[in-house]
């Protein structure tokens, strides 16, 4: 009872933090010399100057995002079968499923077997899946799903294929004699290595 109501008047042993009073912060180095990063707000699509670039970049896109082009019409093929379809669905994932254990195993391949990569080719064999997966939608009375899908992804596809302008973000075209050339966005010469 004896410190009851009493405050305790004795200096403290423990030191309190210090915050830096200087613009310098605790990095060292001068606030005063920070200068913000260029912020430039970039969009990767644009049109095409001429029809030769644009069947240019469907070809590049095509090239680049067809296993993200296969993903969107899968999705869209798998969510139009789950409600009316089921065994065309089962199919489906199945067919899928055949598809992705045949490229692990040609992955799964050493080097050496360089000769089979040449006889048998991948798009041939993937080409092959996709005709049997719609000759078996067809057969399942689901083909009316299979040409409604398609004809609503493959536009999406193609325009996002016309318009996307390259994966390393050119932003500009200059013209010179021949034809445009793509700038890129980061000047090689100031970039850090």
């Amino acid at each position: 009872m004896a410190g009851h109501g009493t405050i305790d008047q004795r200096p403290s042993t423990m030191s309190k933090p210090t915050t830096p009073t200087d613009p310098e912060d605790w990095t060292g180095k001068n606030c005063d010399d920070f200068e913000p990063p260029e912020f430039r707000l970039v969009c990767p699509f644009s049109i095409p100057s001429s029809p030769e670039a644009a069947s240019l970049r469907i070809i590049r896109n095509l090239g680049h995002f067809a296993l993200y082009y296969t993903h969107f019409v899968w999705i869209v093929l798998f969510i139009t079968l789950i409600p009316q379809r089921k065994v065309s669905l089962v199919y489906l994932v199945i067919m899928t499923y055949v598809a992705s254990l045949y490229l692990l195993l040609l992955r799964a391949l050493p080097p050496y077997f360089h000769l089979l990569h040449k006889i048998i080719y991948k798009s041939m064999v993937l080409g092959l899946i996709a005709v049997a997966t719609m000759i078996e939608l067809i057969a399942t009375a689901a083909g009316l799903h299979l040409v409604i899908t398609l004809a609503a992804t493959v536009p999406i596809v193609l325009i996002h294929a016309v318009l996307w302008v390259r994966e390393d973000f050119c932003v500009e075209e200059r013209t010179g004699g021949g034809g445009g050339e793509l700038v890129s966005l980061i000047d090689e010469s100031t970039a850090m290595v």
